[in-house]
């Protein structure tokens, strides 16, 4: 039963010794199979080739931007990231495989709350040789456990377009819990788009840690890097 306050009126949970946490800073954080390292212009080339071949056009349906259809027009949207006063955006690196060493992907800290202690994990974009990869799981692994161990952080968010199905499996299959939809959220791409939320909280974060460590470890994969046991099953 909630407690009920002086008024009668129910109240939430006292949350002891809370304080405002610290905001998210350029940090590397180093994984077993990714690094995920502040965003530069060091990363742009190897972004371009990574992210806006050819048969790249589906991973941008839901970005802000179409494909850049040239190095410099994606330098331009990335800078835009680097230089953001209020988000904080990641290089990923895998450290293994066809580009160990090259970024190969990107991910922001956005809706950063420090009094609250809440962060998103917004504007993820893989590129489709680290899709479905052990290094893409580790890499939001990481910004996750920065976020609560580190960070001291209570809520972490993920939100997507509603009809992005490979987004809300991956919410799901990491952890997330399903909290709704915010119905003509924004204008993407000229186009309307719902929002889903979901989130982790830091009393589910032990759970879902453990899992994530499970998963990842180097035992759960054959020699050709395979998964023995799913993330799923897991949990």
């Amino acid at each position: 039963m909630p407690e009920l306050n002086a008024f009668d009126q129910q109240v939430g949970d006292l949350v002891p010794g809370w304080e405002s946490r610290p905001a998210p800073e350029p940090v590397a954080l180093e994984g077993s199979y990714v690094r995920v390292v502040p965003l530069s212009s060091a990363h742009y080339s190897d972004l371009f080739a990574a992210l806006c071949g050819a048969e790249d056009d589906p991973l941008w349906t839901y970005r802000p931007i179409a494909k850049p259809t040239s190095l410099a027009t994606l330098w331009m949207h990335l800078a835009e990231l680097v230089d953001s006063p209020v988000d904080l955006t990641f290089a990923l690196v895998p450290t293994e495989g066809e580009r160990a060493g090259k970024a190969s992907g990107i991910a922001s800290y956005m809706r950063i709350e420090p009094r609250t202690g809440q962060v998103e994990v917004a504007g993820v974009l893989f590129a489709r040789v680290l899709q479905q990869t052990r290094a893409a799981t580790e890499a939001i692994h990481l910004l996750m456990r920065h976020a609560f161990d580190d960070l001291g952080y209570r809520r972490f968010e993920w939100k997507c377009d509603s009809l992005n199905e490979p987004s809300r499996r991956a919410a799901a299959r990491l952890g997330f819990v399903y909290e709704g939809r915010f119905r003509n959220h924004m204008v993407t791409q000229g186009r309307s788009r719902d929002t889903d939320w979901f989130s982790v909280t830091d009393s589910e974060w032990p759970e879902v840690a453990a899992a994530h460590a499970a998963w990842l470890d180097p035992a759960n994969f054959d020699a050709d890097g395979r998964q023995l046991t799913s993330l799923r099953r897991v949990r």
